[in-house]
């Protein structure tokens, strides 16, 4: 059993397609609670001066917020043990530190399945937090979108 299952989640529908996996998981009576993840990564170009970063850091925040206040009270309502948070840093660096700060038992999350010269250009955030952590971690490609 998983006591404790992170889930990063950064506002989109792709992101949000680990979340049937940790259901299923849940429902299996395999996960003691789910916790959401979002990371602020604050990019260094909104620390000039004469700009209001607090505000636009605060906005972030409370958009963070009610986007994992909504995902968490679907996941209440089913029945599971669910809490939400916030972060400020660098996305995968933030994942895992959270992940091995608190004893995180799998992390749940999806891989856009970039290769080649897309992955190098975007980067991937799953790629780096499955190189790093020290957690097992359930890697879910997003089903295409019908059209």
């Amino acid at each position: 059993m998983y006591q404790k299952i992170l889930v990063p989640l950064d506002g989109s529908k792709t992101a949000e397609c680990a979340l049937p996996q940790v259901r299923n998981l849940a429902k299996a009576g395999l996960a003691g609670e789910i916790i959401l993840l979002n990371v602020v990564e604050i990019p260094p170009e909104w620390v000039i001066e004469g700009f209001d970063f607090i505000a636009l850091k605060n906005a972030h925040f409370n958009e963070a917020l009610d986007y994992l206040a909504g995902i968490e009270g679907g996941l209440v309502k089913e029945g599971f043990k669910v809490r939400s948070l916030v972060l400020e840093g660098r996305i995968a660096e933030t994942i895992v530190d959270y992940a091995k700060d608190n004893r995180i038992d799998l992390i749940a999350m999806t891989t856009q399945g970039y290769t080649g010269l897309k992955q190098v250009m975007f980067g991937s955030v799953a790629l780096r937090v499955l190189h790093d952590a020290h957690t097992p971690i359930l890697l879910v490609r997003p089903e295409p979108v019908k059209k």
